[in-house]
């Protein structure tokens, strides 16, 4: 029950051509405010309705939550939190009331300092190199790279894959390198469309239409980097945006995003994203990472009622603290002051 916009989030118009766009300045320590509204409209009452919510953010290395607050209304009889095998954070709701509507929202602030990827230590290793390092390494946990190497339900490592991801990751080619080619090649190579797919969509279909979103785009570069050999997870949250210069930033304008990250030979890990053709960086805030949509969908649940119809309402806002709020102003963008 994601939000998708109708054109892809962007901190920042994209570099075409091959990469690493890397820019200190976007590897700053800042902090963001995020929040996320998703509304339910229903024809007839809902009796009852349960839900699953992946909302709040996670600790990591380069993110350090400093408040995060969830509401729903009506008020849910239970709700209850509890940490996934992946380390999210995912929360269960039971609203017993009847209700036409249903609002879950959540804010979180968050500090991020996300360092710039050390292309000398990814070079160091070819693909071929990387690979086998991390299936022979010492210090690798081996089922935490087994589960983000095997395929999953939505990336089938079908031989169009196969053959995609060969011609951008052959096994002599630096292993940097060749994570810069693979999101800039997918930037190229495929369109971003609201529409053109859904959530069932398999990566052949995508292959052979050759436009998505960025969850597709993401599943992409996961399947291309686990067709050779390389453990990748797929990563969701936020990204700051910037409105058209001289414009003001639109309330609820921003969106939930998605994009892939791989291991590395030392256990860790580089992030990735297809659908702005660059490296992540500190304005990305990030929800959690399964092996694909389906294990960090924000939202989803099962809901009773005589009723068929319903409409679906989401307002996603990311704010950077301490610039001045971009929505008040069209002399600044979110970004440069993403």
């Amino acid at each position: 029950m994601s939000s998708t916009p109708s054109r892809p989030p962007a901190p920042e118009p994209t570099t075409p051509g091959p990469g690493p766009t890397i820019s200190p300045e976007h590897h700053t320590r800042r902090r963001y405010e995020v929040r996320h509204r998703t509304t339910y409209t229903y024809e007839e009452y809902v009796t009852d309705s349960y839900g699953r919510a992946m909302l709040r953010p996670r600790s990591t290395p380069q993110q350090r939550i400093v408040e995060h607050h969830v509401e729903i209304v009506p008020e849910p009889h239970i709700h209850t939190e509890h940490v996934d095998h992946f380390g999210n954070f995912s929360s269960f709701y039971e609203v017993r009331t009847p209700h036409t509507v249903l609002e879950v929202s959540k804010r979180s602030i968050a500090e991020i300092d996300w360092p710039a990827p050390d292309m000398q230590r990814l070079d160091s290793w070819t693909v071929a190199e990387a690979a086998a390092a991390v299936s022979e390494g010492e210090d690798i946990d081996r089922a935490e790279a087994a589960q983000y190497l095997l395929p999953s339900s939505l990336v089938e490592l079908d031989p169009e894959v196969i053959a995609y991801a060969a011609g951008i990751l052959p096994p002599d080619r630096p292993f940097g390198s060749a994570l810069v080619a693979l999101y800039s090649d997918i930037y190229r190579d495929f369109t971003y469309a609201k529409g053109a797919t859904s959530v069932k969509t398999t990566l052949p279909e995508l292959l052979r239409g050759r436009a998505g979103v960025c969850q597709d785009f993401a599943h992409l570069a996961i399947g291309c980097l686990r067709a050779v050999g390389i453990p990748a997870r797929y990563v969701s949250g936020y990204i700051e945006t910037r409105p058209p210069p001289g414009e003001a930033k639109l309330e609820g304008s921003d969106a939930s995003h998605a994009w892939a990250a791989a291991m590395t030979p030392d256990g860790d890990w580089v992030d990735i994203d297809p659908t702005n053709n660059h490296f992540a960086d500190s304005r990305y805030i990030v929800t959690g990472w399964g092996r694909d949509f389906r294990d960090v969908s924000p939202l989803k649940g099962i809901i009773f009622s005589e009723g068929s119809g319903s409409t679906l309402d989401v307002g996603v806002d990311v704010i950077r603290l301490g610039t001045g709020d971009p929505r008040e102003s069209g002399a600044t963008g979110a970004g440069d002051g993403q």
